[in-house]
């Protein structure tokens, strides 16, 4: 059974850090680019950040230089490194494995998600 569950949010104020997790269960996690996904209220899920299979780093530009995707393999663990964080960046972040750069393996796989939330 595959399974992702994301960890680590919480409500920071503008310009705060935060560095959530996911871990990964039921998938041979070192074969699949990993990326992070995040949700608004009301909003669609949006890709924010994934590997490549040449195992280079993408972002949207909204996050890009604020945010850094980094994995370990060993642990299969996905980490969203988050600075400089914004109002909007508020939203529940996922994780998921992909089959290119922004696209799942399957769309039902998705975790429970970690809130974050930016607020003064």
């Amino acid at each position: 059974q595959v399974k992702f569950v994301e960890s680590g949010g919480g409500v920071v104020q503008p310009g705060a850090s935060l560095r959530p997790s996911c871990v990964a269960s039921g998938i041979s996690f070192c074969h699949y680019p990993m990326g992070c996904f995040r949700q608004a209220l009301g909003k669609h899920r949006e890709w924010v950040a994934s590997f490549t299979r040449g195992g280079d780093t993408t972002y949207v530009d909204f996050v890009r230089g604020r945010f850094a995707i980094s994995r370990d393999n060993a642990e299969k663990t996905v980490y969203l490194q988050m600075d400089s964080l914004k109002p909007e960046d508020t939203a529940v972040y996922y994780c998921t494995a992909l089959s290119t750069t922004r696209i799942p393996i399957n769309r039902n796989y998705w975790g429970q998600g970690t809130q974050v939330t930016v607020s003064a």
